[in-house]
């Protein structure tokens, strides 16, 4: 068992999760400030997460019995004390000491479900190995790029099995990164001594040898990218049940649907790949009446009140997840930043209920949002 990371201090006066973006732009340099906070190109689809959520109007009701009422939700056969879960962020090490360690320690003591990332700069036997005997902590899935090599990839799947995680979560939206102008201005970089420590052992990808008139792009990077095929294979290497992240056209959802995975999570990768792409809040409506109620959809981008968790859940979502902010809460006051960010957003969620006429997340339907004659 590892030890509990040390604690942080919450800066005083801090109530929300915009107020950990400032006290982080104080301590993360140029480099690491570029990597976590900046988007792709222009960054409209970056704001326009946030915007999408702003917009959407809350139509309250009141007088309503609420004695009993909770945040509890089922999810892949799990009770869930709240909808909230923290989404893969990489090498969570440049943010703070702790990295990874302090997010899971923080997301067990209060029952968030936990998505680590592939890219993740501590292992993922470390984190498994320190909460899952906690009986309070939410789910522990593995976000997983396929890789060039299936067998390093299958040898990967195999080690989340052994490690006790209890899902895959495949991003299927990011076969080239986006054009992320911050981090190119701020000549990004990893810092000495991090890494993705799961990829060790990687094969190098063959040499790419291009004709003349051949795109590096498409002929030679994308030539390994993944398609539904490698859904297929990885489906019949694994026990593990397996969610597509990344997805917001209808007919993806549909096909996934019908190959039988276990969910879907509605992302545009927080704005970070395609910028210009339609905002989550959009897309989240479509894919649920695509793909009906009895497909579990998550989504995240843009979410940073407890108001949007409720809209989210309005809209068809059974879950959320956040990045940003719980990394800018890791890095101003280590895991008891992260802890204090779930706790807000959680408190939040329950206000937004109460204030709505919704004792249980069951009572939050599409007749909570405003529709404009």
């Amino acid at each position: 068992m590892s030890s509990i990371p040390e604690l942080g201090a919450i800066p005083p006066g801090t109530v929300n999760l915009t107020d950990y973006t400032t006290h982080a732009r104080e301590r993360l340099d140029d480099n690491a400030w570029a990597y976590f906070s900046g988007g792709a190109a222009d960054e409209l689809t970056l704001q326009a997460n946030r915007t999408a959520w702003d917009q959407l109007q809350l139509h309250p009701r009141v007088l309503r019995a609420l004695t009993g009422g909770h945040t509890r939700q089922t999810l892949l056969g799990r009770t869930l004390d709240h909808p909230i879960l923290l989404a893969p962020v990489a090498f969570q090490r440049m943010a703070h000491p702790d990295g990874e360690l302090g997010t899971a320690y923080a997301a067990a003591a209060q029952g968030a479900g936990l998505v680590l990332s592939t890219q993740a700069s501590t292992s993922l036997e470390h984190i498994s190995q320190a909460i899952l005997a906690d009986p309070g902590r939410g789910p522990l899935w593995f976000q997983l790029y396929l890789q060039h090599d299936r067998a390093f990839t299958q040898a990967l799947v195999q080690r989340a099995e052994a490690a006790g995680y209890e899902a895959l979560v495949i991003t299927v939206d990011a076969p080239a990164s986006g054009a992320r102008d911050r981090e190119r201005r701020a000549g990004f970089k990893l810092p000495p001594g991090i890494s993705a420590v799961n990829l060790a052992g990687l094969p190098d990808a063959p040499p790419m040898s291009l004709s003349v008139g051949q795109s590096a792009m498409f002929d030679g990077l994308l030539s390994a990218a993944p398609t539904w095929s490698d859904i297929a294979w990885l489906q019949s290497v694994t026990r593990l049940p397996i969610l597509l992240k990344g997805i917001l056209h209808e007919d993806d959802a549909r096909q996934a649907a019908q190959m039988g995975v276990a969910g879907l999570i509605v992302s545009n990768h927080g704005g970070r790949t395609l910028d210009t792409a339609i905002p989550t809040a959009w897309a989240l409506p479509r894919i649920a009446q695509a793909v009906g109620p009895d497909m579990p959809l998550l989504v995240d981008g843009g979410i940073r009140r407890g108001t949007d968790v409720l809209k989210a859940i309005a809209l068809g979502a059974r879950a959320v997840l956040i990045g940003r902010p719980y990394v800018h809460a890791l890095a101003t006051a280590g895991a008891l930043g992260v802890a204090h960010v779930i706790r807000l957003l959680r408190d939040e969620l329950e206000i937004a209920m109460a204030l709505t006429g919704c004792a249980t997340l069951h009572d939050i339907t599409p007749a909570v949002l405003f529709q404009r004659a």
